[in-house]
């Protein structure tokens, strides 16, 4: 049974019955999103599953793996857009496990800079190489121009929202 027949009325669909003016920005908000979903939850399954861990721990390390030098805690928390205190907890876990390690910063001893260790190196690379392989299949049914091209529409609506949101767009008068 496809995923459609399970669930013909998903919110999309029900963004098509209501006619407001802006219908099509809606049904395609709606469609970004489900499909984000779609596809989050099929990669934490699999890394739940496959190496007991999560997408924020994946995520961490992700951002630990392109920085040689380390980063601090600080540096993680708006790369990834969390809270200091979430990445503090992430990588007192990962600390305990071996896979990162910690170390005063050169130039303030009150920062802390976390690098991955070789262990945590070697761990990512086998967990990013599955984590290509799925997205591999999860992207399957669009070729390589298709792709671009969702890329550069993305890329353009990312810009468009950007330039509305320097206008003040979206502020309450």
């Amino acid at each position: 049974m496809t995923l459609l027949a399970q669930n013909p009325l998903d919110a999309e669909t029900k963004a098509h019955e209501h006619e407001d003016g802006h219908q099509t920005q809606l049904r395609l908000w709606l469609r970004l999103l489900s499909f984000s979903a779609l596809v989050e939850s099929q990669i934490r399954r699999r890394l739940r599953e496959d190496f007991r861990t999560t997408l924020p721990r994946f995520d961490l390390m992700a951002q630990l793996e392109r920085a040689d030098d380390g980063m601090t805690l600080n540096e993680l928390s708006k790369r990834m857009m969390v809270t200091n205190g979430n990445v503090t907890g992430l990588v007192e876990r990962l600390v305990a496990e071996g896979l990162v390690e910690r170390r005063p910063a050169p130039k303030d001893r009150r920062a802390q800079f976390v690098r991955l260790t070789p262990l945590g190196r070697r761990l990512f690379q086998h967990m990013a190489g599955a984590h290509g392989r799925w997205l591999a299949v999860l992207f399957s049914g669009l070729d390589e121009k298709e792709m671009e091209e969702m890329m550069a529409l993305l890329g353009k609506a990312k810009l468009s929202a950007r330039e509305a949101l320097s206008r003040g767009e979206l502020e309450i008068p």
